[in-house]
């Protein structure tokens, strides 16, 4: 196995690793740095666009176009021009919140959380934007929304709050994009005060999640035992995804600020989208949204 850095941008909060398998691209985002950005497999041939409010999370759609959640609820992206067009603000009374991670299933649905940026409250909730852009809650009672991911079927949907020390599952119908029997999954050791972060599935069913604060990616069997434990460079480690040209290389995102002073500092390395390369494991091919 062997990790090395890919991009040093320097994130504030690099969030949202996304391989375009089309393309052959690598999508990021700065949360609260407010961009997008893209690259090759290795990194070269960077691009950044800018937006207007903080970003939670990105999915591609056809004809050079990404749904984004943005700090005031869902929007387009036209990544030719850098337009920003609004969707629909799920949570126009919650001020204190903004739209956190998400992620497509596999009829083209995008599934998005909120969380409260005080972190103290479960004033958030779970959304699904459909392709007729119309918006309907799965769940609430939510602190920090994380780590959306599906089975290799489809039929299982784990999520995360980050602060409940849990990641849960749900059962997922595919047929009507609606959540039920919530479990949980798997319960972190957070006694070296790590959280769940983002997650992804691979080709094998197994889940991968970024233990923030704590510097470890976890991968979890399907029956949410811990299979296999990678130490990370950096403490602050944010959410995980596989790509490159054959699906085996585990891309890594992390954040440079520091944002509290009890959270762990990091080395020059922080910031940086890392890739841990001879896993012996590959990923699956992320859906576009359907809108």
């Amino acid at each position: 196995m062997k990790i090395e850095v890919v991009c040093d941008v320097k994130t504030h909060l690099g969030e949202g690793p996304l391989w375009d398998v089309e393309q052959e691209r690598l999508y990021w985002i700065d949360s609260t740095g407010m961009n997008v950005f893209r690259s090759t497999a290795d990194g070269r041939e960077v691009r950044a666009w800018d937006l207007p409010q903080m970003i939670g999370s990105l999915a591609l759609c056809k004809n050079d176009r990404a749904v984004v959640s943005l700090q005031r609820g869902f929007h387009f992206l036209d990544l030719r021009t850098g337009d920003v067009e609004l969707i629909f603000d799920p949570e126009p009374d919650k001020p204190n919140n903004r739209l956190n991670d998400g992620k497509v299933d596999k009829a083209g649905r995008f599934i998005a959380g909120s969380m409260d940026t005080k972190e103290s409250g479960k004033n958030a909730a779970l959304y699904r934007l459909d392709p007729d852009l119309t918006v309907h809650k799965l769940d609430d009672g939510i602190i920090v929304s994380n780590g959306p991911c599906w089975s290799p079927s489809g039929d299982i949907f784990y999520f995360a709050d980050s602060w409940s020390g849990e990641i849960w599952a749900y059962d997922y119908d595919l047929s009507r994009g609606q959540v039920s029997n919530r479990r949980t999954f798997a319960r972190l050791d957070t006694s070296t005060g790590g959280a769940a972060d983002g997650s992804t599935v691979d080709a094998e069913g197994f889940l991968w999640n970024a233990q923030v604060y704590d510097g470890r990616l976890i991968r979890y069997a399907p029956d949410g035992s811990v299979d296999r434990v990678v130490e990370m460079p950096v403490k602050k480690v944010t959410s995980v995804m596989f790509g490159g040209p054959r699906l085996d290389i585990l891309y890594v995102t992390s954040m440079a600020k520091r944002h509290l002073p009890h959270l762990p500092a990091d080395g020059a390395a922080r910031g940086s989208v890392f890739a841990v390369h001879g896993l012996g494991v590959t990923g699956l091919p992320e859906h576009r949204f359907a809108g």
